[in-house]
């Protein structure tokens, strides 16, 4: 099980801030395939993804990187500085 959290209008088009995920997934763009084969919502949450970045255990990371470890994935979109 993985802990996925949502972050900004992520959460908002998900409509969730978190949940634990039973995936077999190994890498995380696989869990984005699994994600977005769950619902409508998450297919257009994650229709885009160079307006998500990822994190995996609070660790900036990409989308090719493996979940094997990993006990917490966060997506939410780029930040702005200001």
């Amino acid at each position: 099980m993985i802990d996925v959290l949502y972050f900004a209008w992520v959460r908002e088009r998900i409509g969730l801030p978190r949940e634990r995920v039973e995936t077999d997934a190994a890498t995380v763009a696989e869990l984005i395939e699994e994600l977005k084969a769950r619902e409508d919502r998450y297919a257009l949450a994650f229709s885009d993804l160079r307006a998500l970045r990822v994190a995996l255990d609070q660790e900036l990371s990409d989308f090719s990187a493996p979940l094997k470890g990993v006990r917490e994935v966060a997506f939410f979109p780029p930040m702005t500085g200001g």
